[in-house]
């Protein structure tokens, strides 16, 4: 049983972010309009978006000031855990930043070439898996969901975390292209690794996950269909380095493939479409990431979403039972 003060720590990490989020949110809206900040669509995607030109976008800077302030203000105890954390938030952030920018300039749906970004996470995902292994004081077993048993990855901890880090923050960028698309799922997913971290006494992890969560759930203010604001790569890549840093922490590197299986599903989608056009000619999907392929399908937006949030809760109920044999 938590004790009652712990229990309240929780609750407050998520409902601080949350209101954070949730009350700043119409103000850096204005801020986005008067920069005129706006979306440039893909044109080949489905026709339907060609009326979200002009949105803000960049609006993820609304629940990533959210997250900071809970979570200095909140875990002031473990303040170096809180630094390793944001460190994935906003190196990650910036990436977006920089590519969302680039897009703004030259007013085109194409920031930073995959090359430039690619090199960029390379680095930065470099760095953060040594400060990470830092940090565990050089623990390099990963949990293998299922089971107690620990897969030791030796010299091949940084490589291997490192390569986790690019997947996700490029997974969750992917899934960022329908109207609260990503905030609901990535909500999902970082209640679940609360769940996770609160069962195994992560306390830190758990509070900064929720806090996560919360601010994810305060955006929804203007990112909720119809969207008054997108969250933009700035948004998307730092939710990504956030669900790369919970997972890390806790040496979970494996278990986000069950949690997140959203990311992976869109991921694999692009990866299959390419693969197949570029060798055959012919596309398996009617449009990827695999969200416009539903929606190319008959489905709406709402629907999308929802349906995608059920297989996240359902995926993150078969991950927390996956870490009961630790």
């Amino acid at each position: 049983m938590l004790p009652t003060s712990q229990i309240i720590e929780y609750i407050l990490s998520f409902l601080f972010a949350f209101a954070i989020a949730f009350v700043i949110s119409p103000k850096i809206l204005d801020m986005l309009k008067k920069l005129k900040l706006g979306q440039e669509i893909r044109q080949e995607g489905p026709q339907s978006h060609l009326s979200k030109a002009g949105t803000p976008t960049m609006g993820g800077i609304v629940f990533i000031i959210a997250i900071i302030i809970s979570s200095l203000v909140l875990n002031r105890n473990n303040i170096f855990d809180v630094l390793v954390f944001l460190a994935y938030l906003l190196l990650f952030a910036i990436i977006g930043f920089t590519d969302d920018y680039v897009k703004i300039v030259n007013k085109r749906n194409l920031g930073l070439t995959e090359k430039q970004k690619l090199l960029v996470q390379l680095v930065f995902a470099i760095i953060l898996s040594y400060i990470s292994l830092v940090k565990s004081s050089y623990n390099t077993d990963l949990v293998v969901p299922f089971t107690s048993f620990k897969l030791h990855t030796g010299f091949l901890y940084i490589p291997l975390t490192s390569l986790v880090i690019i997947a996700t923050t490029n997974s969750v960028n992917l899934t960022d292209g329908l109207d609260g698309l990503a905030s609901s799922v990535t909500s999902i997913v970082m209640l679940a690794f609360a769940i996770i971290a609160i069962n195994l006494n992560y306390i830190t992890t758990a509070m900064i996950s929720l806090s996560v969560a919360g601010a994810c759930l305060g955006f929804l203010r203007i990112n909720a269909h119809p969207a008054k604001s997108f969250m933009g790569d700035t948004g998307s890549m730092a939710l990504g380095g956030a669900v790369s840093a919970i997972s890390i922490a806790m040496n979970m590197h494996l278990i986000i493939i069950i949690i997140g299986i959203i990311y992976v599903i869109e991921s694999l989608s692009v990866i299959i479409q390419v693969y197949s056009f570029k060798h055959y000619g012919k596309r398996v999907f009617k449009m990827s990431p695999f969200h416009h392929h539903m929606e190319l399908s008959g489905y709406k937006e709402v629907q999308v979403v929802k349906i995608f949030c059920i297989i996240t809760c359902i995926a993150s109920i078969i991950g927390i039972i996956s870490t009961a044999f630790i």
